[in-house]
């Protein structure tokens, strides 16, 4: 039985320690696995895919160990308040239209840079296919943000501004990818990993902000994924990136009152 958290409990910040290792522990074993039973898993699931099970599992992996060390520090009581932060949906308008109409525009630029904006034919033939990716996407790597932005973001922004810790959690979030790249079958095996990484940290530093300004929202975070995910945005691999980072000065620059100092930003993963 799980006791329920005492009134104003959090997460200390030494829970970071375990959340990180668990994640990377879940995600880089399920890949290790892979690699040493691949017939066997083939046999059994079918080759490795973006829809496989495993990938979908080591997906998910931040989210298992957020929720794990909620339950683990905060009890039942904990969690419902931490999934309360679910239900944070006021933003001001600015931010609205960066999440709805900034992201495919970004993309947009990225690959009119690299030349196939007007080229490359739409990848879905039919509705249903369409709805279909959309739906799955929202449901495969927005799950992430229940552990980077969920536990990560508030516990270093206790001792951080949330520039850097957009930066670190960036960082770690692009070498957690890092199997995806050494596997064939998956969409990151034909990338580059060093522009894919610094990808990863310009998402994290623009989701910063959006996050404290709906005062720690987990729900726009995960909006924020599910369009940079988005299937029908033209792939603008590796220009996007580059788009992204420069959107990411902007926006620090725009909020550099609260972006460099920690005043104001949400500290708590169990909300008070």
């Amino acid at each position: 039985m799980t006791r329920p958290t005492p009134l104003g409990r959090d997460l200390p910040t030494w829970a970071l320690i375990p959340f990180v290792l668990l994640t990377f522990a879940i995600t880089w074993g399920l890949f290790a696995g892979f690699v040493a039973y691949q017939e066997q898993v083939e046999a059994a699931t079918g080759p490795l895919s973006g829809r496989h099970p495993g990938f979908v599992l080591a997906t998910w992996a931040p989210a298992i160990s957020g929720v794990t060390m909620v339950l683990a520090f905060g009890g039942l009581r904990g969690l419902r308040g931490y999934l309360s932060r679910l239900l944070l949906w006021r933003v001001s308008w600015p931010w609205v239209l960066f999440v709805l109409l900034g992201v495919p525009l970004i993309f947009a630029i990225g690959s009119l840079i690299k030349g196939n904006l007007f080229s490359d034919p739409f990848p879905f033939d039919a509705l249903a296919p369409l709805l279909g990716t959309v739906a799955f996407m929202a449901i495969l790597g927005p799950m992430e943000e229940f552990g980077w932005r969920g536990v990560a973001q508030p516990i270093l922004q206790r001792h951080v501004a949330p520039l850097f810790a957009g930066v670190i959690i960036g960082t770690v979030w692009g070498l957690w990818h890092l199997p995806a790249f050494l596997l064939s079958g998956l969409a990151q095996s034909s990338w580059s990993f060093g522009p894919f990484l610094l990808g990863n940290i310009a998402l994290a530093v623009l989701v910063a902000p959006l996050f404290n300004a709906a005062r720690g929202s987990i729900l726009w975070a995960m909006l924020f994924h599910w369009q940079v995910n988005m299937p029908m945005w033209p792939d603008a691999q590796p220009y996007d990136t580059w788009v992204f980072a420069g959107a990411a000065v902007v926006v620090v620059w725009l909020n550099r009152k609260t972006m460099l100092r920690r005043d104001g930003a949400v500290t708590r993963v169990i909300p008070a």
